[in-house]
């Protein structure tokens, strides 16, 4: 018998924006342990589908299962706890804290004690910050503040939150944004290992074709709300609808 390895799937997803569809009947399963790229052109409804995985944005209709678990309801914070995390186009950091704080946030929201009169620097907080400092290579900037951070190891530090609250799936939204040309290949680097090591599958919408050839097992192509094509980098790359409507438009 073969595994199952679905993770998650989504099944006929439907989300329209003023008569616009970002979601047109959308039906597909992500296995885990993949490293899936999306691509598309701005506004080909890439970055509507985190959010409909994620709950920031209720598909009007469909489903979104995890590990056959219907979660389609459930508000964003409920599906970071099932196991969906989430990093987004411009890091969501508290500037004014340092970036083992950030970790310190981050585990004690895992643990659902993040409130106002719990103290958040605590030794076994502090400890398992520094084992994901030194998963991705951040030891050297612990202590310093999340604002003053190079964007290469700003978004770095971002991801390093969501991998924090120990996700099954996570979810990056152009995680090579912003970042020089010398620099996104070291990172892909840093954040590919960092989830190999965590065991942890990944779903990444991405601009740079470089980096989609270099780190995805599957390309999803987005176009007008719809899959377009769905397979290794090569094929995918070398599809006539792929090259017509998606890589001259971008």
């Amino acid at each position: 018998m073969t595994e199952d390895r679905t993770l998650l799937s989504v099944r006929g997803i439907e989300v329209s924006f003023a008569g616009v569809k970002a979601a047109d009947n959308v039906t597909l399963s992500i296995n885990r342990g993949d490293f899936t790229a999306i691509i598309g052109a701005n506004g080909s409804g890439k970055t509507t589908f985190l959010n409909i995985c994620t709950g920031y944005v209720k598909p009007q209709a469909g489903a979104v299962y995890l590990e056959g678990r219907d979660i389609t309801a459930l508000p964003p914070r409920d599906i970071a706890q099932q196991g969906i995390a989430r990093s987004f186009q411009i890091p969501q950091l508290f500037t004014d804290q340092t970036v083992r704080e950030n970790l310190m946030l981050s585990i004690a929201a895992r643990e659902g004690i993040f409130q106002g009169f719990t103290p958040l620097d605590r030794r076994e907080y502090r400890e398992e910050a520094d084992v994901f400092l030194a998963l991705v290579g951040l030891e050297s900037v612990a202590d310093s503040l999340a604002g003053t951070l190079p964007e290469g190891k700003r978004k770095l530090a971002d991801v390093t939150l969501a991998l924090a609250l120990k996700p099954r799936l996570l979810l990056l939204d152009e995680p090579t944004s912003g970042v020089s040309a010398l620099e996104r290949f070291d990172i892909m680097e840093t954040l590919m290992a960092a989830l190999r090591e965590r065991q942890t599958s990944a779903l990444f919408v991405e601009h740079d074709m470089e980096v989609v050839r270099s780190y995805a097992d599957r390309v999803l192509v987005w176009d007008a709300g719809r899959v377009i094509s769905d397979g290794q980098p090569g094929p995918v790359f070398s599809d006539e609808r792929v090259i017509k409507s998606v890589l001259g438009a971008m």
